[in-house]
């Protein structure tokens, strides 16, 4: 096993995490351009799903970068075949270097890049980049969430009727059944995105459907969190992350006033 990495260390190491996420962002971005198809060389991978050595380069990057950081952290991210190994581990890197590859592929400016380090199965830091857009959310355990230099906060909506609400269309039918005036936001493809735009105020409920994996999620979780929300599945359980199979079922992005009238409209 490793050592656990406490609250305040990893408040000590956030500065040098958000130099390596920029310099990521750096490597992807000359492949990005808004409104048109990328420059990058794209293939399929098993299952069909895209990718592009934009997201091969950036996650070799942060591989090397982020285990000098930590040394003894284990590794789970979506462009790197996974070793068991990090189940062993107390602290764990997560990452994905590109979250939503299709918005990035496309010229949409809507996808991110989200780190995540794990001590004892929980986020204590959280990174959520979008270089096409300007923006980096941040958060380490006990120390608030902030976008760029800034503190944010969920907005502390209490009744569910009148909220903004993205996500899959079949979950936002569902939540419209018990809620009258539901404000649609158009789909955000990062779901890393979806997560921190609940977390900054923007948007109220970010619902996620099944097969969302910890690399989507795990630094978003945690910089909601720092913000006064909640990610859960439609039990109330918080997600859990570094297991065997790091996938999830449905799930709810929300401010904390919000959980009881939203599971209770998605049961």
């Amino acid at each position: 096993m490793s050592e656990p990495i406490t609250a305040a260390a990893a408040r000590a190491l956030l500065p040098a995490v958000l130099e390596v996420v920029d310099a990521a962002s750096g490597i992807a971005l000359p492949y990005f351009r808004r409104g048109e198809q990328t420059t990058a060389r794209v293939w399929s991978k098993a299952g069909g799903s895209p990718v592009t050595e934009a997201d091969v380069e950036v996650d070799a990057f942060l591989k090397v970068r982020l285990s000098e950081l930590v040394p003894q952290a284990g590794w789970l991210s979506e462009e790197t075949r996974d070793d068991p190994d990090r189940l062993s581990r107390d602290t764990v890197w997560i990452v994905d270097p590109i979250d939503g590859t299709r918005a990035f592929l496309s010229g949409n400016p809507d996808w991110s890049i989200a780190v995540a380090l794990l001590s004892g199965g929980e986020p204590v830091l959280g990174i959520v980049a979008a270089p096409a857009l300007g923006r980096v959310y941040a958060a380490a355990a006990g120390g608030g969430a902030y976008c760029d230099a800034a503190r944010i906060h969920a907005f502390t909506r209490v009744e569910l009727a009148g909220a903004r609400v993205t996500g899959p269309k079949p979950m936002i039918e569902r939540l419209a059944r018990s809620a009258d005036g539901l404000e649609t936001i158009p789909r955000v493809p990062s779901l890393a995105l979806r997560i921190v735009r609940v977390a900054e105020g923007l948007i109220d409920v970010g619902l996620v459907s099944t097969d969302s994996r910890d690399w989507d999620l795990a630094g978003a979780d945690l910089i909601l969190r720092e913000a006064g929300g909640v990610l859960c599945d439609l039990s109330g359980e918080a997600a859990r992350y570094n297991r065997p199979r790091p996938i999830h079922g449905e799930l709810a992005a929300m401010p904390a006033t919000l959980v009881g009238p939203v599971l209770a409209a998605l049961a």
